[in-house]
């Protein structure tokens, strides 16, 4: 007899799962992580305001917005001499999925079959 609800395989594959490792080490820095949430709140923003708002140095916040473009979560467009950025919701979300925890499973009610 189990003491508990077996747990289901993994819905992430090994090779899903690598790409999602490369986007949340480039959001596990502070400055990244506050970049993804202005831009985010902003709708986009242009990189020249961005340092001002950091309180970083233009080349520093060029390098963390180049680290969060190459991990598919930053867009960047050109726009006359000024890079312009948005968020890639679709990546965001995909992050997100990933620990959409299940209601009852919160709960202890799917493991243990009581309420939590």
């Amino acid at each position: 007899m189990r003491c508990c609800t077996p747990i289901g395989g993994s819905t992430l594959d090994e090779s899903e799962a690598e790409q999602l490792v490369i986007k949340l080490k480039a959001l596990a820095d502070p400055v990244r992580l506050r970049l993804v949430n202005l831009i985010a709140q902003a709708g986009e923003a242009c990189a020249c305001d961005l340092p001002e708002l950091l309180d970083r140095s233009q080349p520093t916040v060029s390098h963390h917005l180049k680290v969060l473009v190459e991990a598919d979560l930053l867009e960047r467009e050109k726009r006359g001499k000024w890079a312009w950025f948005r968020v890639r919701t679709a990546e965001l979300q995909s992050l997100s999925d990933v620990f959409q925890v299940d209601a009852l499973a919160a709960t202890g009610t799917a493991a243990t079959g009581t309420a939590g």
